[in-house]
Parts: C-alpha cells; sequence; structure tokens
C-alpha cells in the first residue's frame, strides 16, 4: 500500500549558502471509486485510509447512510497493467436493496483537493437531501471552547510536523474532545475519512459534533457537514459565499477565520453562548 510520506532530495539555501539534503513530502496518489464494479469518481489523496475515504464520499454522495447500506469494499485487484495490486481503485458493494446512483460519463466525476465534488449538472443537483438535517440539533457551545478548538487540532498533526504539507480535519465532542482528526492532501478528502471512518460504528448521523478543517470552507464541506448530520463547521479561514448559503438554508452554524478568540460566524450565530457581560 502506498507510503503517507516519501524521501526526496533537495538543495536548501540557507542565507546564500546551498546544501543538498533529504527532505520528507506528502505523498500523494490518485483513487479510484468504484460502486459495484463501475468508475464512479477518482480523487489525489494521501494513501490512508481509502475504505473510509470511499465510504464517506458516498455519505456525502447521499448513496449511504449506515453501515448496512454496504456489502463490502474491498481493493480491485488486477488494477495494474502487470497484473498486480495498486491498492489505488476501491470497489464498493452495496447491501441488496439499496438503490444505485445513476452512473454515467456526465455523472462521473473527478475530484481534486481543492474543488471537493465537481461535474454537478447544477445547483440543484448538488443541494442533495439529506437524510439528518443539522437545523433540530440542540448543541450549544461555549465561545471559549470553541476558539481552543485550532490548537487542539494542530497539537494532533504529526504528519504536518514533518512535512508542513497537509491539511487537517477534527471531529469535536460538544465538550471539545478530539474524537477522530485526519490528514490529507484535501480538506474535503480528510472529512470523507471522517464520515467513512463513523459508518462501520454505527454513529451516522455525527449530531452534537463540531467539525473543524484547515484552510477556507467551501461549499463541498458545508455539503458534506450536512450529510452527515454535524451541526457546526468552524475553518482557519474563509468560507464562500455559497457555503454561507447553503449553511442558512440547512440549519448549519458556519463559522469562518477562527483563530484563537477571533471569528466569524456567518450563520447559526444561535448554538454559540457569549458571556453575559459581552451582551
Amino acid at each position: 500500500m502506498g507510503r503517507v510520506t516519501e524521501r526526496r532530495r533537495v538543495v536548501r539555501v540557507r542565507d546564500g549558502v546551498p546544501g543538498a539534503r533529504p527532505d520528507t513530502l506528502v505523498a500523494e496518489e490518485p483513487l479510484e471509486i468504484r460502486l459495484g464494479g463501475k468508475p464512479l469518481a477518482i480523487t489525489m489523496r494521501t494513501p490512508g485510509d481509502d475504505f473510509a475515504l470511499a465510504v464517506g464520499f458516498l455519505v456525502s454522495e447521499g448513496v449511504v447512510g449506515s453501515a448496512d447500506d454496504v456489502r463490502a469494499v474491498t481493493y480491485c485487484e488486477g488494477a495494474a497493467e502487470d497484473g498486480s495490486n495498486t491498492y489505488n481503485v476501491v470497489n464498493v458493494q452495496l447491501a441488496p436493496g439499496v438503490a444505485l446512483p445513476d452512473i454515467t460519463l456526465e455523472r462521473n466525476v473527478y475530484t481534486t483537493s481543492s474543488c471537493g465534488l465537481c461535474g454537478k449538472a447544477s445547483l440543484d443537483a448538488v443541494r442533495t437531501a439529506t437524510r439528518f438535517p443539522p437545523a433540530a440539533d440542540p448543541l450549544r457551545l461555549p465561545v471559549g471552547l470553541v476558539g481552543e478548538l485550532p490548537d487542539r487540532l494542530r497539537a494532533a498533526q504529526k504528519v504536518f510536523d514533518r512535512t508542513g504539507g497537509l491539511h487537517a480535519a477534527g471531529l469535536f465532542s460538544a465538550g471539545g474532545e478530539l474524537l477522530d482528526g485526519r490528514e490529507e492532501r484535501g480538506r474535503h478528502n480528510a472529512v470523507d475519512k471522517i464520515i467513512g471512518r463513523a459508518v462501520p460504528a454505527g454513529r451516522l448521523p455525527l449530531a452534537g459534533s463540531v467539525l473543524l478543517v484547515s484552510g477556507r470552507a467551501s461549499f463541498e464541506l458545508a455539503q458534506k457537514a450536512v450529510m452527515a448530520g454535524i451541526p457546526v463547521l468552524a475553518a482557519v479561514s474563509a468560507p464562500s459565499s455559497l457555503a454561507v448559503d447553503l449553511a442558512q438554508e440547512a440549519g448549519l452554524t458556519l463559522i469562518g477565520f477562527l483563530r484563537g478568540g477571533d471569528m466569524n460566524i456567518y450563520a447559526g450565530e444561535e448554538r454559540i453562548e457569549f458571556p453575559a457581560e459581552a451582551g
């Protein structure tokens, strides 16, 4: 199977003086996701948790809602020209009775670390109806606790410390405990892995939790949170306008520019509690 990091030679220049040395880089390889043996999507990813990535992707697509919907997830043998296993092709078999989505050339998607779900015919097609609407989630969070989450996630980023080249996503409890964290070259892959890991454990919907992502909050990340029943999505950078629209529509609390005690709340501010003197 692929490695999370790889070593490469680099010429490092310090104070104008060059020197050759090995450097640790984030590994990047394609993963093809097949559904019932038919190609569905290709994503560039950091190897690891590939089965969770595939299942989480299907949750985001509205195909899977529980472990009972999945019969098996396997690597496809003989994927390489010489018949060997590349561990870069995963096939998901749905349980009997679970409807297959329309897999056509138009529907097939190529996902990148920046765009998440792509190739949708229209905005209406992207706004898949969630099985777990977060609007009624009673979660309430002290503003001080929210401000502590980025440091807690950063402390868990082991590979970032070696490479400086990975995004991160973390799932936190209402009390601020890091329930799961994934490092990935793409934020959307990290989120899919978190959601996918929750499926076999029977933890969907992920009610009463907070999803924190490094970088910006795109529409795709907001959609993934809504599809998994996560009531709060926070990002250390800016959200997109479409992410804000979706959050307001779906009852998702959306926080951007979360840095220490500072943050912008773009939707669902009723879930954030402030000290009495702050009002």
